[in-house]
């Protein structure tokens, strides 16, 4: 059985001011709040609904993530007619890359609505792309695909995609740094290190090796967040000698 879309239903202040908080971001009335109550449900809540299923926005989460990119990927289908797929693959990827997607959700200010048993200082980036897949889910759910599809082009589109500007942005330095390597035939190596920070949270230290030279290290509070910043700092070392080659 599907989700109860009266499983929330109370009629409390709460429940109003829900109400009118996420109509004034859809720019227009939801229909069954209780499913962009979901959208918003922490796991850490632990709530289930009358059949044992767990309630949390993780599986609005994945519905949203296909809406986005099927949305996103019909704009650019119409809007750069000489694009091959190629292309088209590559700017639909930095349109919801994840940091992206956790900026429209900051914008938006999404985690207020978040219920969790986790303080919300506790999170990560992540929560706030997380969420707004979940709420494009909610709304397809809701709505259908053409109030979604409006909603994408209100929040997303329109105030966020420029195609030039978008051409030149990278997604991804360790991408270009590896892709040049490859290249000029280096070899490259990302080693960990022992990090001595005195940081509450473990961080990650890396540095990345080009040649049998250091070109660069970076920490952070993963290994891969820590690989892409040292590729960064490495990309802008190496800039003139990429850009050349």
């Amino acid at each position: 059985m599907g989700f109860p879309n009266n499983i929330f239903n109370s009629h409390s202040k709460e429940d109003g001011d829900f109400f009118l908080g996420i109509k004034r971001i859809l720019g227009f009335k939801p229909r069954a709040l209780g499913i962009y109550k979901k959208a918003f449900m922490h796991r850490s809540a632990n709530k289930r609904d009358e059949e044992g299923n767990p309630i949390n926005y993780e599986r609005l989460e994945f519905l949203g993530d296909a809406m986005l990119g099927t949305i996103i990927s019909h704009y650019l289908y119409k809007e750069v007619p000489a694009g091959d797929e190629g292309y088209l693959t590559k700017m639909r990827s930095k349109i919801v890359s994840r940091e992206h997607l956790n900026e429209l959700g900051k914008d938006l200010n999404l985690i207020q609505f978040v219920k969790s048993r986790i303080p919300k200082s506790h999170f990560g980036d992540n929560i706030h792309g997380n969420v707004f897949e979940a709420l494009v889910g909610a709304i397809y759910l809701d709505r259908g695909y053409v109030y979604c599809e409006r909603f994408i082009s209100h929040r997303v589109i329109e105030p966020y995609v420029d195609i030039e500007q978008l051409e030149g942005k990278v997604i991804s330095y360790k991408s270009l740094v590896i892709e040049w390597c490859q290249k000029q035939k280096k070899n490259f190596n990302y080693d960990v290190y022992d990090d001595t920070g005195n940081d509450e949270l473990k961080h990650f230290a890396v540095k990345l090796t080009i040649a049998g030279h250091v070109i660069a290290k970076a920490r952070a509070t993963s290994k891969k967040k820590a690989e892409e910043r040292a590729s960064k700092r490495a990309y802008f070392a190496l800039q003139n000698q990429m850009d050349k080659s």
